[in-house]
């Protein structure tokens, strides 16, 4: 059995990483904060668990020769980042630093992954977005997912390590339990409709289960060349209409509201050219009335 290293594995997209890599056969490791059961981990695919910070010792000591690297650690935040950019630099970067040394001195044969983000965009001139666009991050969290995109870059051609790099855009799914969407059931639950921004913004999902996918056949394409690909349905759509959906399964719920105000590092319009990802044969399976669908359902029946 093939041996894969999934670092943030604690996190939404890291457990379901190591759930897929499970079910196809892989022995699965995972590294990272988070406190559960030894059978909580397992029921996620892990074959060990262990709570660490990520660094360079922490991999060596842990990681073990792993043929994949999923490096799924890191700040997951717009808003972190903009409040604490200093620790979203730690997180964001400095553990891409760590786990790229780490292939580079420990498993040089590994393929590497790294779930990056739309935030290394910025503000969208031209939609759909393409790979070749230019990065012009607005936020502290785009900067620095940029970098670790280029430390990613240098270490494939500057070392002939195997990676590839996926921006993902808006990711949802059961087991996500912040961001727009849990925010959005906890307000309708309690009758609150009112919501920050214009409602025009827009926005490109995608499920995670249709992400890790992507990932996985990144995976197989990682080379020292580095390719890149948007994560995405390749479809927007406004945040007032996604509410609409999420609103939709709730009863005699009062309309929608917004503030007007747009929060600070947040780009107004998002939606990605996934011609690249389709490319590898790789497409979006889920649609978002199905998913969101799901996710409710998921919530009500207690977010386990």
């Amino acid at each position: 059995m093939k041996r894969a290293l999934v670092t943030g594995a604690y996190g939404f997209l890291g457990r379901h990483c190591a759930r897929a890599l499970a079910q196809a056969g892989w022995r699965v490791t995972g590294l990272g904060h988070g406190t559960w059961s030894r059978d909580q981990w397992r029921l996620w695919g892990l074959e060990e668990w262990h709570t660490v910070d990520i660094t360079l010792d922490s991999l060596i000591t842990y990681g073990g020769e792993p043929e994949l690297v999923l490096h799924c650690a890191g700040s997951g935040s717009v808003g972190f980042s903009v409040s604490h950019p200093y620790q979203d630099l730690q997180r964001s970067t400095w553990t891409v630093a760590a786990a790229l040394e780490y292939c580079r001195l420990h498993a040089p044969g590994a393929a590497l992954v790294l779930p990056s983000s739309a935030a290394v965009y910025g503000i969208a001139t031209e939609l759909p977005l393409r790979e070749s666009a230019a990065l012009q991050p607005v936020s502290p969290y785009g900067v620095h997912k940029r970098m670790a995109e280029e430390m990613c870059a240098y270490y494939a051609s500057g070392y002939g390590l195997r990676v590839a790099v996926v921006r993902l855009f808006s990711i949802y799914g059961r087991a996500l339990r912040k961001q727009l969407l849990w925010d959005a059931y906890a307000k309708l639950s309690a009758g609150d409709t009112r919501f920050a921004g214009t409602g025009k913004e827009l926005r490109d999902w995608i499920h995670v289960d249709d992400a890790v996918g992507l990932l996985l056949e990144a995976s197989r394409l990682a080379s020292a060349n580095c390719p890149v690909a948007n994560g995405a349905s390749g479809a927007a759509i406004s945040v007032r209409d996604l509410l609409e959906m999420v609103r939709g399964h709730f009863r005699d719920a009062p309309p929608l509201a917004f503030s007007g105000e747009v929060r600070r590092g947040d780009p107004t319009r998002y939606q990605a050219d996934i011609a690249i990802a389709m490319g590898w044969g790789w497409r979006p399976r889920r649609a978002l009335p199905e998913g969101i669908a799901d996710y409710v359902r998921w919530v009500r029946e207690g977010a386990s």
